[in-house]
């Protein structure tokens, strides 16, 4: 029981340090209307932290209400994402051939929106994946996007 009180509160700290990477909310749209804040579908940007000059913009469910505002509603797994070339591409180092390049929690403890990059070098392109996990069960629901260098140039990729 003593292991259990220790753990309980280390997990919750690193839940809520883990994400270095922060995203932008570029807007929002209410879809359904409580006393203490709406429930909202929120578009969110951030910019791949090893290849400059992508952005990716990732749309989500935000449960309103009296626990969304204090935070501790846990949000559905809905998610959308579209990444774009916004500026030159610049590959800051050898990319590995999948990483994590986002994350986000969805709820107060279990639940994490992620976005991972897959390096396709084959058809010389970068594949971002956005699905919800959850300790126990995650979900399939699940959306994906491509950024493919508009000169040709090769995508180093981490031997």
């Amino acid at each position: 029981m003593a292991a259990f009180r220790i753990a309980v509160p280390l997990l919750m700290l690193s839940v809520f340090a883990a994400s270095p990477l922060r995203a932008e909310e570029i807007g929002a749209v209410n879809t359904n209307f409580k006393l203490f804040g709406s429930d909202k579908i929120v578009v969110e940007a951030f910019d791949d932290p090893l290849v400059g000059g992508v952005t990716c913009y990732v749309s989500k469910a935000k449960t309103g209400g009296l626990s969304g505002a204090v935070g501790v509603a846990e949000d559905t797994s809905d998610a959308s994402i579209a990444c774009r070339q916004t500026g030159p591409l610049v590959f800051k180092s050898p990319l590995p051939k999948k990483e994590v390049v986002f994350t986000e929690r969805r709820s107060l403890v279990f639940k994490s929106l992620q976005v991972v990059r897959f390096v396709d070098t084959q058809r010389n392109a970068l594949v971002y994946l956005t699905y919800s996990d959850r300790v126990v069960s995650g979900s399939p629901k699940n959306a994906i996007t491509a950024v493919a260098p508009a000169n040709g140039e090769r995508i180093p990729v981490k031997p």
